[in-house]
């Protein structure tokens, strides 16, 4: 009997202890709140009309896997964006035709995104999509193959009329750009699921403590740090984790003996391209869509900057950082932890600063990123294309 009673006892306390939630400020609560809901709405992109078409998104998805949009027939999208390794692959640096300089970022939630790659120099997904079948490392694709398989495949030509409401026409120029916004539209459906965080902030916000509790005790600690004394969610805010813009992170910018110029060669591709959303082929009317493009400006400052990455499923996504060069999380906040102010630049913004963790402050960190990532449901197979 009293052994059943210590063993009774035992479990108790191993309960109370794996149920723990520590005392919250209504300052801390609204900041965390702010990282939520999620879900999201559904995208809509107006630069896109096909942009949640079912038809264009059925076509989208046979075209992200369709290899033939390369001339070598060798690389498709799915190739280096694969569902099993979040939508990315996995390589230090992405790899198509020929490696490239940066790793091959996530695709998960990119609708939300409103600048693309690590420099932002593309304005819009489809424009990115466009780039990347373009690119001579990656794709090394043209417009007059694209227009040909369009108008050759009886399936992809059935499915367009279905998408754009006519068949493939003579402008190869225009069925490659239809093409990447067939793709985009595909692209804008890969949200990531749920995370343990989503359920610990909503019970938080709703004063629902029972359900607060149990969320790990070491994931408490690190949410705190992140929101409080880290400052990490001076870029890695809202929902998505990240504020979609670019910042110096102390993570040298060279490639052997070049130099990658980050933001300041984006901006200057970006305002270079006819495909941006000044140019001919954006489907807004209102011309809205365009404000940041119209507005943005290359400065001194943006060399070396790159995207602030958005921390949903990062815990599964590495290595990190814009060229891969660090391979765990655990390096990530080590980095974050120790970084030099003589690695920043004297001009930028100085945003990142050493955070002067403990090693147990690094590993509640750790523990905070992790629950950010969940089991995604598998994606089911493709639609035909004309049923």
């Amino acid at each position: 009997m009293r052994a059943l009673l210590l063993a009774a006892l035992l479990v108790a306390s191993g309960n109370a202890a794996a149920q723990q939630l520590l005392e919250w400020a209504p300052a801390e609560v609204a900041a965390i709140a702010l990282h939520g809901p999620w879900p999201p709405p559904p995208v809509h992109d107006p630069s896109n009309r096909v942009s949640g078409n079912p038809a264009a998104i059925t076509l989208g998805r046979h075209l992200f896997e369709e290899s033939r949009l390369s001339p070598s027939g060798q690389v498709s999208c799915a190739d280096c964006h694969q569902a099993g390794k979040q939508w990315s692959d996995g390589r230090a640096r992405g790899f198509g035709l020929a490696e490239l300089d940066r790793r091959t970022p996530s695709l998960w939630n990119a609708g939300y995104q409103h600048w693309f790659a690590w420099d932002g120099a593309a304005d819009s997904l489809w424009m990115q999509g466009l780039r990347a079948v373009l690119d001579p490392r990656e794709m090394g694709g043209n417009a007059a193959g694209v227009g040909k398989l369009v108008r050759e495949r009886p399936d992809l030509a059935c499915a367009w009329r279905g998408s754009f409401g006519a068949p493939p026409g003579i402008d190869d120029e225009r069925l490659l750009v239809d093409a990447a916004k067939a793709i985009a539209a595909f692209v804008e459906t890969l949200v990531s699921p749920r995370t343990p965080f989503d359920d610990f902030r909503d019970a938080l916000v709703a004063g629902d403590r029972l359900a607060a509790a149990r969320y790990p005790v070491a994931a408490q600690r690190g949410l705190r740090l992140f929101v409080g004394r880290g400052n990490c969610a001076a870029c890695h805010f809202g929902p998505r984790f990240s504020n979609g813009e670019f910042g110096d992170t102390g993570i040298s910018f060279f490639v052997g003996s070049a130099v990658d110029p980050g933001r300041h060669g984006g901006i200057a591709a970006l305002q270079a391209s006819r495909f941006n959303l000044l140019g001919l082929y954006n489907d807004d009317p209102t011309g809205a869509s365009a404000t940041r493009t119209r507005h943005v400006e290359r400065q001194h400052r943006n060399y070396g900057e790159f995207k602030v990455p958005a921390l949903r499923q990062a815990g599964r996504a590495g290595p990190y950082m814009h060229n891969g060069s660090l391979p765990t999380l655990e390096e990530v906040v080590k980095h974050y932890a120790e970084v030099s102010p003589d690695r920043l630049h004297s001009d930028g913004v100085p945003l990142v600063r050493a955070l002067k963790l403990t090693d147990d402050e690094s590993a509640d960190l750790v523990s905070f990123l992790r629950t950010l990532s969940a089991d995604a449901p598998p994606l089911p197979s493709p639609a035909p294309l004309c049923p």
